[in-house]
């Protein structure tokens, strides 16, 4: 049976926060990138205003 310090759970729950940051970080350029303008544009229209900022 391995027994783990508190210093080593605490680093690999900082890698596995760190992975999971790049991950969705990734796949938002990733998808930002191959959307078409109109899309991304009708998107963030849309969610300024259901946040009640104006946009125009």
């Amino acid at each position: 049976m391995t027994t783990r310090t508190i210093a080593e759970e605490h680093s690999a729950s900082a890698y596995l926060g760190v992975l999971v940051a790049a991950f969705l970080g990734l796949g938002i350029v990733v998808l930002a990138g191959h959307v078409q303008a109109d899309a991304l544009h009708a998107a963030a229209h849309d969610v300024r205003h259901a946040n009640g900022f104006p946009c125009h």
